[in-house]
């Protein structure tokens, strides 16, 4: 049984934004941190004040945090960026949200005292004195402290006060991972009420000190308790009035949702997955219950999220396709009869239009192109994508929205004309969509075996819905509504979002993509009559329009027509080769012998992780060299700025074949990049045996660590490590307890419409009364179904979390 967290963080939009630059303007982006952790960054949005991000993205974390923090900064090229404002939601705001936090919040001034971070561990007693108690405080050590100083460390002294005296221990240099071990006494007064301060500050030989945190210990309780020990999280200095700024420096719109699941074992989600698999198994053939009143009982808001677990599900289960095909059958089963006897419908203003909807079947498409195409989708658009952003040029077919000024000129050449730019414009857009059509034709080898079985099954079912043969086009618009429309026009439009580039377009690039993405529909649309109207300045694209119609039908032929053995081949042969998890270019070091370490060591590779092992090669087609085995690895961590002298590197614990501890040092290119490959390491190497609890985040250097200033290379590591904190990608491993998990949590929230239902198939049973003697009749799949939620529900009763998982957790806390 395992409590696990997730944090779903939407950053949308800002507004009203102070100018940091001289030109009046700002180029903003956020920093993501969990308690004080930098877990993501968005792309900067150039020259604005008003800036649209869109981005989102889900944290795994364990169940204890306390804070999300969003830093929103001004990128500056030449110097130091600039902090504009943050937003904080701590643990309590957004379990008080059973639904999530939505909406606007005012960007607040960042105070320096508010900034802590870290832990302290203390040991406190009270002794019985000759005339009065005294109390103990044994000052220890501290973890993770904040960075003050300019080397990326600070000079950390402990402050301890009590009834106007203060004590203070000595000061431990160049530490964020000081060690103190000094105990101070005090007497103690019957009846005194003053609390004991604990504060932890940086010293600074010029200026004054900065501020670390502090915790402050009731001594009423302690008196009680006579004895504690243990690490106490540092606070922020709260005592000061706060500036009166909200507004002042705008505000940033969120959506943050808190979700925690304890998971059972699998045994006990069996009858769940076997029940549901089983209806999927009888496809149109049996009763047809359950997958149909799931739909039904979904509402629009979270059908995307029910379609992405039941899709892995089965996917796990290796139904994905029967699955799909399922919502297939149904889908076509409900569509209109006004279909008969007339053209296939069109994008033009229908709303009646086949897979156009969002229903269960076109979510769970969705997700699935999204887990099973991804790097297809790679592969044949990330070439294009890059030229687009490479070349920059000014691109424009509407003659309402050309401004020849923003093309220029250059020497005594004259500025373009209107007609020059718009037939220029058509140029560039027919070469892009030519050589995206020309890279879709050739890629039909490379499409997984599983979509292409999936798009066969799609195909087969609409040309036996609509055989004749004024309907010749509906198999291929039923295919290019869910590859064109849902996959590769999103994508073409927000590659930031797809992973198939670091930074969000500016306006120039992003208009050149949109009118590539409505050309890339447009041959979708099979170029019907309907989508050429909408849009009559689209028309110098047309030749391209018509020659991609073809193309793209002769993709898809050659896509569908493929066999159960050739899928079977197909399959296997995928199999054998151990897939990467996560691949590209990082800089090496691995620490030998003595002396400093300087970023200057570091070597560019690249490397790739499968499930077997981390590999590096010259190059991404050069033969790669096995560096650490797998199972061998026992933590993935960063490690600090100081160190190396350069940011974003992490570290790699593993042990050798000869069991010998090694570490491998390996630096990203930005904290993206960094997270995105811990959260990779973290999850492959999730079940290992040895996993490290503690470890250095500095190096040794010479005969110490540099974190700790510890003379024992082999001891115990000064901080804890974060193995669970990892960030949710589509190509995640697949966990089928609890995807189980999600849909049972999903049934329990529509239990009530199950009775319902129910009751109007069995003639009006009570609720709650599910048929207990199956022999003498037959028990239809709903109530089993609900026979199955019963018992789930009891099992997490019994459990030692205790509250049933349909009800927040208002204690719930997250940690990094």
């Amino acid at each position: 049984m395992a409590k696990r967290s997730s944090l779903y963080i939407r950053i949308v939009e800002g507004k009203n934004l102070p100018a940091k630059d001289i030109t009046g303007s700002s180029d903003p982006y956020c920093i993501v941190k969990v308690d004080n952790e930098p877990i993501i960054r968005t792309a900067t949005v150039w020259k604005t004040l008003c800036p649209f991000w869109g981005e989102e993205y889900q944290v795994h974390l364990p169940p204890t945090f306390h804070a999300v923090a969003f830093y929103v900064m001004d990128e500056d090229a030449l110097s130091r960026d600039d902090v504009i404002g943050k937003v904080c939601l701590t643990r309590d705001t957004i379990a008080s949200h059973p639904k999530g936090f939505s909406g606007w919040a005012h960007l607040t001034e960042v105070d320096p005292d508010e900034e802590v971070q870290g832990e302290i561990h203390l040991r406190l007693e009270v002794w019985p004195g000759a005339r009065a108690c005294r109390l103990r405080c044994s000052v220890l050590e501290a973890r993770d402290l904040a960075p003050k100083d300019r080397n990326g460390t600070s000079d950390p002294f402990v402050r301890v006060r009590y009834k106007g005296r203060t004590r203070e221990t000595s000061i431990v240099k160049k530490s964020c991972y000081p060690r103190w071990n000094e105990t101070f006494e005090f007497e103690l007064q019957e009846g005194a009420m003053e609390a004991l301060c604990v504060e932890a500050w940086d010293w600074d030989l010029v200026s004054r000190n900065d501020f670390l945190g502090k915790v402050v210990i009731d001594v009423q309780r302690l008196r009680v308790v006579q004895q504690e020990e243990g690490w106490f999280r540092l606070q922020p200095d709260q005592s000061k009035s706060r500036r009166h700024d909200e507004g002042n420096l705008g505000s940033l719109q969120l959506e943050v949702r808190l979700r925690d699941e304890t998971v059972l074992p699998s045994s006990y989600y069996q009858p769940l997955v076997h029940l549901l698999c089983h209806e999927v198994k009888l496809g149109m053939q049996g009763p047809g219950q359950l997958i149909p009143l799931i739909e039904e009982t979904t509402s629009t808001e979270c059908r995307q999220d029910v379609a992405t677990n039941l899709l892995k599900l089965f996917l796990g289960q290796g139904l994905a396709k029967d699955f799909l095909d399922l919502l297939f059958q149904l889908e076509l089963s409900r569509t209109s009869e006004a279909w008969e006897g007339a053209g296939p419908r069109t994008l033009g203003g229908e709303t009646n239009t086949l897979f156009r909807s969002n229903s269960l079947a076109s979510k769970s498409m969705e997700s699935f192109l999204k887990v099973a195409g991804m790097q297809y989708l790679h592969g044949v658009l990330g070439p294009i994508i890059n030229k687009v952003f490479e070349e920059k040029k000014y691109v424009e077919l509407d003659p309402s929205k050309v401004e020849v000024k923003d093309v220029g000129c250059s020497g005594l050449h004259r500025p373009q004309t209107e007609a020059e730019v718009l037939e220029q414009s058509a140029q560039t857009l027919r070469a892009h969509l030519g050589a995206l059509l020309s890279a879709l034709s050739r890629s039909v080898r490379a499409c997984p075996a599983v979509v292409r079985a999936t798009f066969r099954q799609l195909f087969r079912r609409v040309r036996e819905r609509f055989p004749g043969a004024q309907h010749e086009n509906v198999p291929f618009i039923a295919v290019t509504s869910f590859l064109c429309l849902r996959f590769f026009s999103p994508a073409i439009m927000s590659p930031k979002l797809f992973h198939l580039r670091e930074r969000h377009a500016d306006a120039r690039t992003s208009r050149t993509l949109l009118l590539l993405a409505k050309a890339v529909q447009n041959v979708g649309n099979m170029d019907t009559p309907a989508s050429r109207a909408k849009e009559a300045w689209m028309e110098p694209l047309q030749p391209t329009v018509r020659q991609g119609v073809a193309q793209l039908k002769d993709f898809i032929t050659k896509l569908v027509d493929i066999e159960e053995k050739d899928e079977l081949d197909l399959q296997r042969t995928l199999s054998l080769q151990a897939p990467p998890v996560k691949e590209g270019p990082l800089f090496i070091h691995r620490t030998k012998g003595k002396g400093p370490l300087m970023s200057s060591s570091f070597k560019k590779l690249y490397f790739s992780l499968t499930t077997e092992a981390l590999s590096f090669a010259k190059t991404p087609s050069s033969k790669k060299s096995a560096l650490i085995k797998l199972a061998n690895i026992r933590a993935a961590e960063k490690v600090e700025e100081k160190s190396f002298g350069g940011s974003h590197v992490m570290q790699v614990i593993y042990t050798d074949d000869a069991g010998r501890p090694q570490t491998a040092y390996l630096q990203c290119k930005c904290v993206n990049e960094l997270n995105q490959w811990l959260s990779a390491l973290r999850k492959v190497s999730i079940n290992n045996t040895g996993l490290l609890g503690s470890y250095h985040p500095g190096v040794f250097r010479g005969d110490k660590w540099s974190c700790c200033h510890q003379k024992e290379k082999t001891g115990q590591g000064c901080d804890k490590t974060r193995s669970r904190v990892t960030l949710q990608e589509w190509n995640d491993p697949l966990d089928h307890d609890l995807e189980a998990q999600l849909i049972y949590r999903h049934l329990l929230g529509v239990e009530a419409m199950l009775w319902e239902r129910h009751r109007e198939l069995s003639g009006g049973a009570e609720a709650g009364t599910v048929p207990t003697s199956p022999g003498k009749v037959p028990e239809d799949s709903l109530a089993r179904l609900l026979r199955v939620l019963q018992d789930l529900r009891e099992a997490h009763s019994s459990s030692p979390a205790g509250s049933p998982p349909s009800e927040p957790n208002c204690l719930l806390e997250l940690q990094t």
